[in-house]
């Protein structure tokens, strides 16, 4: 099933069964629980991102050509950073280059995220994949000057910066994605693509990425895991490739569907 959250003219906001043919029904009940299609038509005049996380928790260097790329050995363990849930943006609406701590250095990556229908806490491999509620496209959008250089040597800076979370188009069930390690992924900027690989290249798997972020940890139903970017991100081009005002950056997963927003300057919008 293809789950959307959607807004309609009048303001309601709730999810809705997305068809093949664009259409949309209502669901009723508990999206962590158990949950319907009531087969009813909704007039929507809005996609929002398909959940509002509890947390974000994201992978850093998981994709072995990524990690090439970058120069940098392949971890032990997963590397682990934040994004706050202020970072959260729709499809179609822009991602803001910051301004106010002005960032030039503004990179795209494409990633697989994995939403989480109930509590885990030790979660063995084996039985990772039954605590999943289903897939989305993220953009994990990164201010790679505050990254690297001004962020106290942590990630967390340059990755938090409002609407540096776009998540959409719908979620995806997992039924329709018994592997989500066999996905094709890409990054399209301005109708060039700039990253196009597999989700089959991680360094640590979903399966794995579960165990490990559950390990003496609870992680609440609704978390969403960013699983980290294949390699082609702009900052490791020559010469560097960084989003800029007019830019439109789509996010495309094999199964899952296209995710596109536009990119403005922070003082450009109301």
């Amino acid at each position: 099933m293809k789950i959307v959250r959607y807004q309609t003219a009048q303001g309601e906001r709730g999810y809705g069964c997305q068809y093949s043919n664009g259409a949309i029904t209502r669901l009723e009940g508990d999206l962590f629980g158990s949950f319907t299609d009531t087969q009813q038509p909704v007039s929507v005049a809005k996609i929002l991102a398909p959940i509002e996380p509890r947390d974000i928790i994201c992978i850093g260097l998981n994709y072995r050509k990524h990690a090439a790329e970058g120069q940098q050995p392949i971890p032990e363990f997963p590397v682990v950073f934040m994004k706050n849930s202020g970072t959260l943006q729709n499809p179609g609406d822009p991602i803001v280059l910051p301004r106010k701590l002005k960032s030039d250095a503004v990179d795209y990556e494409c990633e697989l995220a994995v939403i989480l229908k109930r509590e885990c806490y030790n979660v063995s491999k084996t039985e990772a994949l039954e605590y999943v509620l289903g897939y989305c496209c993220a953009n994990d959008v990164s201010a790679r000057d505050w990254q690297m250089k001004y962020g106290g040597t942590q990630w967390c800076r340059g990755k938090t910066f409002a609407t540096f979370c776009p998540l959409g188009p719908c979620l995806v069930t997992t039924d329709e994605i018994p592997d989500p390690n066999q996905l094709g992924i890409r990054t399209i900027l301005n109708g060039q693509t700039m990253q196009d690989w597999n989700t089959n290249d991680m360094i640590f798997d979903v399966p794995t990425l579960i165990e490990f972020l559950s390990g003496s940890t609870r992680l609440a139903a609704g978390t969403v895991i960013l699983t980290g970017t294949p390699h082609g991100v702009g900052g490791a081009r020559k010469p560097p490739v960084f989003l800029q005002p007019g830019d439109t950056v789509t996010i495309e997963i094999d199964g899952v569907g296209a995710l596109t927003n536009p990119v403005v300057a922070e003082g450009d919008i109301a």
